[in-house]
């Protein structure tokens, strides 16, 4: 499995970036729609992050991304902001599962050779990222098959309703 897209990074914070960063608490219990909660991602820390964002783009951060509260709508708001994945040195455990279960990849890495805009090819197969911008190529731990499923089936609630077990 192969992703393309540019490298979007918050502005003003790379490490810690917790859950209420990635969405603020005043938008989590108040809007239902994932679409209209993506609207706000990391609004609080770069208003202009959402507007930067295209189709298929990943969101780059540094250590201890997603840390903070267990609630599934920061995964959530970055998947409907259609980033394809999370590029982050370190993830809160619970974060890391959580964008797993819906479907969204997230990889730990050294994004320092990373910058905004950059053109990247995250090649799961190969354990590869690919600057296409800089030249450079960063390891990652190859995605195991299951994995890849559960991704490739929307997360884990869609992989059940697609089977109807766990089926790997």
């Amino acid at each position: 499995m192969k992703l393309i897209g540019k490298a979007r990074i918050p502005k003003n914070q790379k490490n810690d970036i917790n859950t209420d960063y990635i969405i603020s608490g005043r938008y989590k219990f108040k809007i239902q729609d994932p679409v209209e909660l993506a609207k706000h991602v990391m609004e609080d820390i770069d208003p202009d992050f959402y507007n930067r964002v295209q189709k298929g783009d990943f969101l780059v951060a540094g250590t201890n991304f997603g840390c903070g509260s267990s609630r599934e709508q920061a995964p959530m708001a970055i998947k409907y902001a259609n980033i394809s994945a999370v590029l982050a040195k370190s993830f809160a455990r619970i974060f890391y599962r959580n964008c797993f279960n819906l479907g969204l990849p997230a990889i730990e890495c050294d994004t320092d050779k990373i910058t905004e805009g950059d053109e990247l090819e995250v090649d799961f197969d190969a354990g590869l990222i690919r600057n296409k911008t800089k030249g450079v190529e960063i390891k990652i731990a190859p995605l195991p098959s299951t994995m890849q499923t559960l991704l490739a089936d929307g997360g884990l609630v869609e992989h059940f309703k697609k089977h109807g077990t766990f089926q790997i």
